[in-house]
């Protein structure tokens, strides 16, 4: 994710506001978003393979005498780091990084041009069913059906489900990390190819 500049300092998002879609897989407490760019962020670490889990603005570090929070705390596999959404509210931003180095984090700031477009489409349609999961035996004859053929298109896929609602399950599967698809070249249609995710 690319790093950028600019920075957020609001403490809590008003409550009234909500931001879509409302449902994460991997988010580690209760998801409060400051922004939409930060609901989108937080759409993208739901679907990299590489982030285990992250949480809304529960690291504060001190910067010029105020207690900053910053909208995540990212965890991946060998290193936990902080991300940003950028606002129009500027501060000192070397200031800044110099702040959350001297309380032990790496810290990215992403503005709205660094997200990738498709990808981000892709992550938020898929999101929508993020409260779904597909019933075992819809998820046992997918699987069963991708190691028989390497790769099938997702139009393939829906086939399998006759229990739970097609779209719905593929979506499931494909959040929680059952089943893989190309994300960044395309919208996700009838002819994306599906295939079954291996650690």
């Amino acid at each position: 994710m690319s790093i950028s500049v600019k920075s957020l300092f609001a403490t809590q998002t008003p409550a009234s506001k909500i931001y879509y879609p409302l449902g994460t897989v991997r988010c580690d407490g209760p998801p409060v978003f400051r922004s939409q760019l930060a609901r989108d962020i937080a759409c993208l670490l739901d679907v990299d393979d590489e982030v285990t889990s992250w949480t809304c603005m529960s690291v504060p570090f001190e910067h010029q005498d105020e207690l900053h929070r910053p909208d995540f705390e990212v965890t991946r596999a060998d290193e936990t780091f902080l991300v940003e959404a950028c606002c129009e509210n500027f501060g000192n931003i070397e200031a800044l990084y110099e702040s959350a180095r001297a309380a032990g984090y790496r810290y990215e700031l992403v503005e709205r041009t660094a997200l990738p477009t498709i990808r981000l489409k892709n992550a938020r349609d898929l999101l929508r069913y993020a409260r779904f999961e597909a019933a075992l035996s819809d998820r046992i004859r997918l699987l069963a059906a991708l190691d028989e053929n390497g790769s099938l298109s997702v139009a393939e896929c829906l086939t399998a489900f006759q229990e739970t609602k097609p779209v719905a399950g593929l979506a499931s599967l494909s959040l929680q990390r059952f089943i893989t698809m190309e994300l960044d070249e395309a919208l996700i249609g009838p002819e994306t190819q599906v295939r079954r995710q291996r650690d």
